[in-house]
C-alpha cells in the first residue's frame, strides 16, 4: 500500500498505538472513546479493519493469541513510525471543517416555525452545555498529569469552540424570544 493512500483513520491507529504502545482493536475503540472521538467521529468498525491493512502494508505487526479468544495485538514498526512522522510533518492547507446537522438546519431556518427554532435553541443549548461539563471534568481528572499533557491541548480547544457556539445558540434564543409568531 502506497503511504498516498493511507487515510486520517489509518494515521489515527497508527498514532494511537504509538501512544499506547501494543494494542487491540478493542483498545484502540476503547481509547478513541475518551480522547479523539471528541473531535474526530468515525465509524468504530473502521479500527478492527484498518490495523489489518496496516499489516499488509508492513506499518504494523500483529500477534495473535493461539487459544482463548484469540485477540490480536497490533505493534507499530519502522515504517509505520516512518509514515506516521512524515504524515504529522505534513502542513495542513484545508480549512477546518466542522459537520454540525444544527447549523445545517439552521440555514434552512426560514423555512421553520419560530416555535420549531426555539425548541432547536433550546435543545443546542442544553447539548453544548452537557459537553462543556463534560469537557470540564476531563479537565479537572487529567489536567494535573504531565504524562499526558500534550494529548490535553485539542480539550482547550474544544472547550474554546463549545463555549462560543453556547454563546452563539444563548444569543440566537434571546432573540428568538424577543420574535413574535
Amino acid at each position: 500500500m502506497s503511504r498516498e493512500r493511507l487515510s486520517a483513520t489509518s494515521f489515527v491507529v497508527l498514532g494511537l498505538i504509538a501512544l499506547r504502545g501494543p494494542s487491540t482493536s478493542y483498545d484502540l475503540k476503547r481509547a478513541t472513546g475518551h480522547s479523539i472521538g471528541y473531535f474526530w467521529p468515525f465509524p468504530h468498525a473502521q479500527l478492527y479493519s484498518e490495523p489489518r491493512r496496516l499489516v499488509e502494508a508492513g506499518l504494523l505487526t500483529v500477534q495473535e493469541e493461539s487459544d482463548g479468544r484469540r485477540r490480536r495485538t497490533f505493534s507499530i514498526t519502522a515504517e509505520g513510525r516512518e509514515a506516521l512522522a512524515e504524515w504529522l510533518d505534513q502542513p495542513i492547507t484545508e480549512p477546518m471543517q466542522i459537520r454540525d446537522v444544527a447549523e445545517l438546519k439552521l440555514f434552512f431556518s426560514e423555512l421553520l416555525s419560530l416555535d420549531t427554532k426555539r425548541r432547536m435553541a433550546r435543545d443546542q443549548i442544553r447539548q453544548h452545555t452537557e459537553r462543556l461539563e463534560e469537557y470540564h471534568a476531563i479537565q479537572k481528572r487529567f489536567g494535573g498529569r504531565e504524562d499526558i499533557a500534550p494529548r490535553l491541548v485539542p480539550l482547550d480547544l474544544g472547550i474554546a469552540m463549545t463555549e462560543a457556539a453556547l454563546a452563539f445558540w444563548d444569543e440566537f434564543a434571546e432573540r428568538l424570544d424577543a420574535e413574535r409568531d
